[in-house]
Protein backbone atom coordinates (compact mmCIF):
# COMPACT_ATOMS: atom_id res chain seq x y z
CA UNK A 1 0.00 0.00 0.00
CA UNK A 2 1.08 3.57 -0.59
CA UNK A 3 2.12 6.23 1.81
CA UNK A 4 -0.31 8.82 1.58
CA UNK A 5 2.69 11.07 0.29
CA UNK A 6 2.80 9.54 -2.83
CA UNK A 7 -0.69 9.58 -4.12
CA UNK A 8 -1.05 11.43 -7.42
CA UNK A 9 -2.12 15.35 -5.60
CA UNK A 10 -3.33 18.25 -7.87
CA UNK A 11 -1.52 21.47 -7.34
CA UNK A 12 -2.80 23.95 -5.05
CA UNK A 13 -5.38 25.82 -7.04
CA UNK A 14 -6.57 22.99 -9.30
CA UNK A 15 -9.29 20.44 -9.48
CA UNK A 16 -13.52 21.72 -8.86
CA UNK A 17 -12.72 23.15 -5.54
CA UNK A 18 -10.38 25.31 -6.67
CA UNK A 19 -12.96 26.41 -9.30
CA UNK A 20 -15.32 27.06 -6.70
CA UNK A 21 -13.15 28.80 -4.35
CA UNK A 22 -12.17 30.77 -7.36
CA UNK A 23 -9.03 30.14 -8.15
CA UNK A 24 -7.26 29.77 -11.29
CA UNK A 25 -8.15 26.89 -13.57
CA UNK A 26 -5.80 23.98 -14.06
CA UNK A 27 -3.43 24.10 -17.15
CA UNK A 28 -5.15 22.69 -20.46
CA UNK A 29 -3.62 19.34 -21.18
CA UNK A 30 -3.66 17.75 -24.41
CA UNK A 31 -6.67 17.49 -26.36
CA UNK A 32 -8.27 20.01 -23.61
CA UNK A 33 -9.46 23.08 -24.87
CA UNK A 34 -7.29 26.01 -23.85
CA UNK A 35 -8.39 28.26 -20.77
CA UNK A 36 -6.01 29.76 -18.28
CA UNK A 37 -3.12 27.96 -18.07
CA UNK A 38 -0.41 28.53 -15.21
CA UNK A 39 3.01 29.47 -15.98
CA UNK A 40 6.00 26.95 -15.31
CA UNK A 41 7.75 28.03 -11.79
CA UNK A 42 10.92 29.70 -12.37
CA UNK A 43 13.88 30.70 -9.97
CA UNK A 44 14.09 33.65 -11.83
CA UNK A 45 11.34 35.96 -10.38
CA UNK A 46 13.19 39.08 -11.13
CA UNK A 47 13.47 40.50 -14.69
CA UNK A 48 15.63 43.65 -13.83
CA UNK A 49 16.50 45.72 -10.88
CA UNK A 50 17.66 49.66 -11.88
CA UNK A 51 18.22 52.54 -9.59
CA UNK A 52 17.45 56.30 -11.20
CA UNK A 53 18.13 59.34 -10.01
CA UNK A 54 15.68 62.08 -9.83
CA UNK A 55 15.86 63.40 -13.60
CA UNK A 56 15.62 59.69 -14.73
CA UNK A 57 18.93 59.09 -15.57
CA UNK A 58 20.45 55.88 -15.08
CA UNK A 59 22.70 55.28 -12.23
CA UNK A 60 22.63 51.83 -12.20
CA UNK A 61 20.96 48.99 -14.05
CA UNK A 62 20.73 45.13 -13.95
CA UNK A 63 18.72 43.15 -16.65
CA UNK A 64 18.45 39.70 -16.11
CA UNK A 65 16.59 38.00 -18.90
CA UNK A 66 16.50 39.35 -22.53
CA UNK A 67 12.70 41.13 -22.53
CA UNK A 68 14.59 44.26 -23.58
CA UNK A 69 17.96 43.19 -25.14
CA UNK A 70 19.37 46.53 -26.21
CA UNK A 71 20.64 49.14 -23.79
CA UNK A 72 18.19 51.60 -25.96
CA UNK A 73 15.40 49.56 -25.44
CA UNK A 74 16.42 49.24 -21.77
CA UNK A 75 17.06 52.69 -21.42
CA UNK A 76 13.70 54.21 -23.15
CA UNK A 77 11.98 51.67 -20.87
CA UNK A 78 13.72 52.89 -17.58
CA UNK A 79 12.92 56.71 -19.06
CA UNK A 80 8.95 55.33 -19.35
CA UNK A 81 8.58 53.73 -16.04
CA UNK A 82 10.26 57.02 -14.13
CA UNK A 83 7.69 59.07 -15.83
CA UNK A 84 4.91 56.87 -15.09
CA UNK A 85 6.25 56.96 -11.40
CA UNK A 86 8.17 59.96 -10.24
CA UNK A 87 4.97 61.94 -9.47
CA UNK A 88 3.07 59.08 -7.21
CA UNK A 89 3.22 57.85 -3.60
CA UNK A 90 2.43 54.49 -4.25
CA UNK A 91 4.77 51.59 -4.27
CA UNK A 92 3.34 49.37 -7.41
CA UNK A 93 2.96 49.98 -10.93
CA UNK A 94 1.82 47.72 -14.01
CA UNK A 95 3.36 48.65 -16.80
CA UNK A 96 4.16 47.43 -19.99
CA UNK A 97 3.32 43.51 -18.77
CA UNK A 98 5.47 44.24 -15.66
CA UNK A 99 4.91 44.67 -12.50
CA UNK A 100 7.16 46.99 -10.98
CA UNK A 101 7.86 47.94 -7.22
CA UNK A 102 9.30 51.00 -6.02
CA UNK A 103 10.54 53.24 -3.73
CA UNK A 104 12.29 56.42 -3.51
CA UNK A 105 14.79 58.30 -1.25
CA UNK A 106 15.52 62.40 -1.52
CA UNK A 107 17.09 62.06 -5.01
CA UNK A 108 17.14 57.89 -5.54
CA UNK A 109 14.13 55.79 -7.30
CA UNK A 110 15.14 52.25 -6.85
CA UNK A 111 13.12 49.99 -8.92
CA UNK A 112 12.96 46.29 -9.24
CA UNK A 113 11.00 44.58 -12.50
CA UNK A 114 9.17 41.39 -12.49
CA UNK A 115 6.50 39.86 -14.46
CA UNK A 116 3.26 40.56 -14.70
CA UNK A 117 1.98 36.97 -13.09
CA UNK A 118 5.02 37.85 -10.24
CA UNK A 119 3.74 37.75 -6.78
CA UNK A 120 4.43 41.71 -5.70
CA UNK A 121 4.69 40.36 -2.05
CA UNK A 122 8.52 38.87 -3.57
CA UNK A 123 9.55 41.76 -5.47
CA UNK A 124 8.72 44.36 -2.44
CA UNK A 125 10.77 41.75 -0.43
CA UNK A 126 13.65 42.31 -2.75
CA UNK A 127 13.11 46.06 -3.16
CA UNK A 128 13.45 46.37 0.87
CA UNK A 129 16.58 44.50 0.84
CA UNK A 130 18.07 46.32 -1.79
CA UNK A 131 16.99 49.93 -0.38
CA UNK A 132 17.83 49.15 3.52
CA UNK A 133 21.32 47.43 2.21
CA UNK A 134 22.04 49.92 0.23
CA UNK A 135 21.08 52.47 3.25
CA UNK A 136 23.73 50.98 5.61
CA UNK A 137 26.05 51.06 3.31
CA UNK A 138 25.96 54.69 2.17
CA UNK A 139 24.64 55.95 5.34
CA UNK A 140 24.80 59.98 6.55
CA UNK A 141 28.55 60.57 7.49
CA UNK A 142 29.00 61.28 10.96
CA UNK A 143 32.58 62.68 11.14
CA UNK A 144 33.62 65.80 9.44
CA UNK A 145 37.41 65.77 10.94
CA UNK A 146 39.65 64.06 8.50
CA UNK A 147 42.13 62.72 10.91
CA UNK A 148 39.13 61.03 12.74
CA UNK A 149 37.82 59.22 9.53
CA UNK A 150 41.49 58.32 9.07
CA UNK A 151 41.98 56.97 12.66
CA UNK A 152 38.49 54.92 12.33
CA UNK A 153 39.26 53.39 9.17
CA UNK A 154 43.19 52.30 10.67
CA UNK A 155 41.90 51.35 13.70
CA UNK A 156 39.33 48.57 11.80
CA UNK A 157 42.31 47.84 9.03
CA UNK A 158 44.32 46.61 12.38
CA UNK A 159 41.67 44.93 13.67
CA UNK A 160 40.93 42.97 10.38
CA UNK A 161 44.55 42.09 10.26
CA UNK A 162 44.51 41.38 13.78
CA UNK A 163 41.82 38.96 13.00
CA UNK A 164 43.39 37.23 10.26
CA UNK A 165 47.05 36.47 11.74
CA UNK A 166 44.56 35.09 14.47
CA UNK A 167 43.30 32.53 12.00
CA UNK A 168 46.15 31.87 10.43
CA UNK A 169 48.14 30.90 13.24
CA UNK A 170 45.43 28.90 14.76
CA UNK A 171 44.96 26.91 11.44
Amino acid sequence: MQRPEAWPRPHPGEGAAAAQAGGPAPPARAGEPSGLRLQEPSLYTIKAVFILDNDGRRLLAKYYDDTFPSMKEQMVFEKNVFNKTSRTESEIAFFGGMTIVYKNSIDLFLYVVGSSYENELMLMSVLTCLFESLNHMLSVILESDPQQVIQKVNFRVLQSAKEQIKWSLLK
